[in-house]
């Protein structure tokens, strides 16, 4: 996505992707957004996440069905995905969060990242346990405008 000056003046910041993003004044900004030690910082909190809480409790048994890439932050589609079911773990299960906010993480966000990530067409279609493959972006013609 590429804006034009004046909305890039509007919205501030450009992301790791070259993309231009809103600016979060009452959050933490979506990794996307993120660029240079932001971006690191942003990424090794959120391994951390995944290898302590999210995949001791919530990863299931990898096969044909339900692939998983060992090297899952070399897929921008992943770290996009648990970047925001982490944002919504820590909304909604922090101290400040309401006694439902934990059940409203598992039926709102758990269960459908989970299921995009894990498809067997999804990001992770040809990596097997140890073994990442790379992907290509389709490609897309020049737009004619």
């Amino acid at each position: 996505m590429t804006l034009a000056p004046e909305q890039t003046e509007r919205t501030g910041q450009t992301g790791q992707t070259g993309q231009t993003g809103p600016q979060q004044d009452d959050g933490p900004a979506f990794i996307l957004y993120l660029e240079g030690s932001e971006y690191d910082d942003g990424l090794h909190r959120l391994t951390l996440w995944v290898r302590h809480l999210l995949l001791p409790v919530y990863g299931r048994e990898v096969g044909s069905t339900a692939p998983w890439c060992s090297s899952w932050w070399k897929h921008p589609e992943a770290v996009a995905q648990l970047y925001g079911l982490w944002m919504a773990w820590q909304e909604l299960t922090g101290s400040g969060s309401g006694a439902t906010g934990p059940a409203t993480w598992h039926r709102d966000h758990l269960a459908h990242v989970m299921a995009a990530l894990r498809d067997p067409s999804g990001p992770f279609v040809g990596c097997k346990p140890g073994t990442h493959r790379a992907k290509e972006a389709p490609g897309m013609d020049p737009y004619p405008g």
